[in-house]
């Protein structure tokens, strides 16, 4: 694997918004997931990218652990872990463009399904104000199947942080709540994710030392991250996590 200095640059800029996604602005992950995808194959590039996450997880949870909402996360984990499963069995049985239009597709349509429901539980119509607003926002199928998508999204394209943030906007999370779980619950799963890469051979030994090198970028992100958070109203950082999951499934279905 060998860079030129232009792709030493857009590479470090990529680490970089590996750790303002971690720490500050969710949703925008596909940026560097696009990136480092232009910059190499992509099946070569999601095994690239994933220690580059785990240091950007490390950070955020050192910075928000004390924020997270563990009742959520567990709702999750097994329903993660098959996914993660059914991700490396079709690794082998898809390509690219395949993964981008299934990712994408469903990305979009979870959007279209939070924007729905909030709209129901904010319209003065129907049901009192009150009984809407403390009315769940999700049935009981909701969080295993957030929770499989995850974990087939993120092995074969990376792309569950978009997923990630519809399921914690469900939840009516306050920002740093947000954050915080988010933080855990990819901390985990990218750990869990290791052994099936190494497996796939996505990650080497050349690859990892790239990775070190690029690991202060990603650092830098994550303080710029830390010092956006506190300064972006709730419902802003809603609405650019929701924008931003948006986008990302568009990127994905154009190409």
């Amino acid at each position: 694997m060998i860079f030129d200095s232009r792709t030493w640059i857009l590479a470090v800029i990529a680490a970089m918004l590996v750790g303002l996604a971690k720490t500050g602005v969710p949703g925008i992950g596909m940026l560097f997931v696009a990136i480092f995808a232009n910059l190499m194959p992509t099946k070569q590039s999601s095994g690239f990218v994933l220690p580059l996450l785990i240091f950007g997880d490390i950070v955020a949870v050192l910075s928000y652990r004390q924020h997270t909402e563990w009742k959520h996360l567990w709702r999750l984990f097994p329903w993660t872990a098959a996914g993660v499963g059914i991700g490396a069995l079709a690794m082998g049985r898809i390509d690219n463009r395949q993964a981008q239009l299934l990712v994408g597709g469903i990305i979009l349509t979870l959007v279209v399904l939070h924007v729905v429901r909030k709209w129901q539980t904010t319209k003065p119509l129907g049901a009192a104000p009150a009984a809407a607003a403390t009315a769940p926002a999700h049935g009981l199928w909701f969080a295993p199947t957030i929770g499989v998508l995850a974990g087939f999204t993120t092995l074969v394209a990376n792309a569950a942080g978009s997923l990630m943030a519809i399921y914690l906007l469900a939840m009516r999370l306050p920002k740093m709540a947000f954050v915080g779980t988010s933080a855990v619950f990819f901390l985990l799963l990218n750990l869990f994710k290791v052994p099936f890469m190494l497996g796939l051979g996505l990650i080497t030994m050349d690859s990892f030392k790239f990775n070190l090198l690029l690991a202060p970028a990603v650092l830098v992100g994550a303080l710029i991250g830390r010092w956006i958070l506190p300064r972006v109203s709730q419902v802003w950082f809603e609405r650019l996590a929701l924008i931003l999951s948006a986008a990302a499934g568009l990127k994905l279905l154009i190409g």
